[in-house]
């Protein structure tokens, strides 16, 4: 959990919260996430996420085509002294990070947006009505 104001530099690195780097370790997995974000997630959690993604049918072209979108683009990142990593380019161009980011903890991943993109994307006008369709799914916090 958290929300940290970052820049990425002009070789795409970017210094990982000291807080995220003890829960995630030396090395971790960072993909193509939803909502042009980047997920990050620890190796154990990769892991875990490879095995459940083993049980779905590949005879399912949504399937397939997330799989491509999802796995193809992930990249292991390893921090260096300074406590950074190195973004690859394909990541950085697809979640547009050029200059400020934002990196927040969602339950079990780490989320990196271009700060313009969180602002906007987080606007909660309807926080409200979202809490009572999670009610509805009995998705209690």
């Amino acid at each position: 959990m958290g929300e940290y104001n970052h820049t990425v530099d002009t070789k795409g690195r970017l210094i990982v919260p000291s807080k995220f780097r003890e829960l995630l370790g030396d090395e971790f997995i960072v993909t193509k996430g939803l909502d042009k974000c980047l997920f990050v997630y620890s190796s154990e959690e990769w892991s875990t996420i490879e095995a459940n993604f083993r049980n779905v049918s590949q005879f399912s072209s949504e399937a397939r085509k997330f799989a491509r979108f999802f796995f193809a683009g992930a990249s292991l990142c390893g921090v260096d002294k300074q406590g950074r990593i190195l973004l690859p380019a394909v990541l950085r161009a697809y979640a547009g990070l050029e200059k400020e980011v934002v990196l927040a903890g969602v339950v079990n991943r780490i989320e990196i947006w271009d700060k313009e993109l969180w602002s906007k994307t987080n606007e909660y006008d309807d926080v409200e009505e979202i809490a009572e369709h999670m009610a509805q799914m009995n998705i209690m916090i």
